[in-house]
């Protein structure tokens, strides 16, 4: 799979939930194995599928933890903390630019997961904002479009 790159207006479109029959379809399954593929030999710790092209609720999820990556279907935030934090972020989508945003300290997510049962997860710090982040994308929002303030670009190490 390749990563689209801004300006693409692929990444721009609102993606469709995944269908309740479609959930433990071999097409799907076979789609996050390749996503997972992607983001690691991307280097990511996150991707939505919007990033490949592919219009459907699907995002990966890697904290860095033994757990591995995660794959999570028609996720939605349905509670987030009152108090928000800036957090430097680049993008797959965005190589080279880094940025600071203002996220959610913490949020609840529900999602189907996998295996194709529903999952809720209560995301704190980094897990928050990949959460927030992969979540964008299904809504056809990148980063840059939040950031406060630019922290480097492929010209420069450090703005």
């Amino acid at each position: 799979m390749v990563v689209l790159t801004n300006p693409n207006t692929e990444l721009r479109v609102r993606s469709v939930d995944v269908s309740p029959s479609d959930v433990s379809s071999d097409r799907l399954k076979k789609m996050v194995v390749e996503l997972k593929k992607t983001m690691r030999v991307e280097k990511g710790c996150g991707i939505a599928a919007p990033q490949v092209g592919i219009h459907e609720r699907v995002i990966i999820v890697d904290d860095g933890t033994a757990a591995g990556p995660k794959a999570f279907m028609n996720p939605e935030i349905v509670s987030k903390s009152f108090r928000t934090f800036l957090f430097e972020e680049g993008c797959l989508s965005v190589p080279g630019i880094w940025g600071m945003v203002k996220r959610h300290r913490s949020v609840k997510v529900r999602a189907i997961g996998e295996d194709g049962t529903p999952v809720q997860i209560s995301a704190k710090g980094l897990l928050s904002v990949i959460f927030q982040h992969e979540i964008d994308h299904l809504d056809g929002v990148l980063f840059i479009d939040r950031v406060e303030k630019i922290t480097r670009t492929p010209n420069h190490s450090v703005l």
